[in-house]
């Protein structure tokens, strides 16, 4: 069935969603939809969408790491939501994980369909699986984790993958990247910060800090010739770094930034990424790239079909051990496969779970 004329409306909530849906909104402008596209102001959201050349609506912001101001900024981007949705009168809802979405489309009947990979995320699916009408899910996930944050078995849609899939399926590594920040292929690091102010971090560290504090400047002095990229999530945790790291005010092979464009291609080059949170380590191990996560929970289910599938990816709580593997593989020469394209035949044999949602959608309306 055609969806053109159709009207969708697509809330976007975080970084990890502006990435990921380009390819899906694409699909479905060329189908002739009219899309009503939102966003949240949370970490590098709206850059993300602004260098994608993406158009949306600004509406709220992320409540930060107190549970009162969770909930107040809930309330508000409710309201501010409403009368946007209201006058669009759209035929379909499609969001990643938006809470506000998912109970606006609940309350006005409009059809639904969500992604959900992090269901260690449990105050924010608890408050939208009940009003999903599905759910994408990666199958390494446990369905019961789902289920027992009252997601229905009948609403998961399982797919064989997990969601950096999506916008990594046709990429294609840009070396222009290089020239634009005056790096060499392999010479460089990406560090990326903890998400501390997420709900699922409260209470395991303050909003501001981070570990990398601790663990970067023993991997500096073993390996001082290579260029870093400590990137921040907040100005909290910008603020905390660089006095943490104030040796390393004027040097300029230490970049402590919070936002840098082209990161996908930047991780494609580099020769280790570092990160306390799940995407940029998946999507960085999906392309054959050294990769380390310091999360301080459990292996996610991602991280271990990741493991398991062959890709390069560890994860290490310790800061002696993050230390340690970051000098052993800094130290070592990449592999022969690290800069040529055999990633894709690798990603290409699961699914994409952007494919998965167009369909489901084009069928439905």
């Amino acid at each position: 069935m055609s969806l053109s004329n159709k009207r969708i409306w697509i809330d976007i909530e975080e970084p990890k969603t502006a990435i990921m849906f380009k390819s899906l909104i694409r699909n479905f402008q060329n189908e002739g939809v009219e899309l009503l596209t939102t966003a949240r102001d949370y970490d590098s959201t709206f850059q993300i969408l602004d260098d994608l050349h993406i158009k949306y609506h600004k509406i709220g912001k992320h409540g930060g790491e107190k549970l009162e101001d969770k909930l107040e900024t809930y309330i508000n981007r409710l309201t501010e939501l409403f009368p946007f949705v209201t006058d669009f009168k759209p035929d379909y809802f499609v969001t990643f994980s938006s809470v506000e979405g998912a109970r606006i489309s609940y309350g006005l009947k409009i059809p639904s369909i969500g992604y959900n990979d992090e269901p260690r995320n449990i105050p924010v699916c608890k408050l939208i699986f009940p009003y999903l009408d599905k759910i994408i899910i990666p199958a390494c996930v446990p369905e019961e984790w789902y289920v027992k944050l009252h997601a229905e078995p009948n609403k998961l849609i399982k797919y064989n993958g997990i969601d950096e899939i999506a916008w990594l399926n046709d990429y294609e590594p840009n070396p222009e990247v290089l020239n634009t920040y005056s790096l060499e292929k392999g010479k460089f690091v990406i560090i990326r910060t903890e998400p501390s102010f997420a709900s699922y971090f409260i209470n395991k560290l303050k909003p501001e800090e981070t570990l990398i504090s601790q663990f970067f400047p023993p991997i500096y002095v073993q390996c001082p010739d290579l260029k870093y990229y400590l990137i921040v999530r907040t100005e909290k945790q910008e603020d905390f770094l660089k006095k943490k790291l104030h040796s390393y005010a004027d040097n300029p092979n230490v970049i402590i930034t919070r936002y840098m464009p082209n990161m996908v291609d930047l991780c494609y080059y580099s020769a280790l990424v570092i990160s306390g949170g799940g995407t940029i380590v998946r999507e960085s191990s999906l392309l054959n790239i050294p990769s380390i996560e310091f999360f301080p929970g459990d292996t996610a289910p991602q991280e271990q079909f990741l493991i398991e599938n062959g890709f390069p990816l560890n994860h290490m709580r310790e800061i002696e051990d993050i230390v340690n593997k970051s000098i052993e593989i800094l130290s070592s020469k990449p592999s022969t496969d690290r800069f040529n394209d055999t990633f894709k035949k690798k990603i290409m044999k699961f699914d994409n779970p952007n494919e998965i949602c167009f369909n489901h959608v084009k069928e439905e309306i």
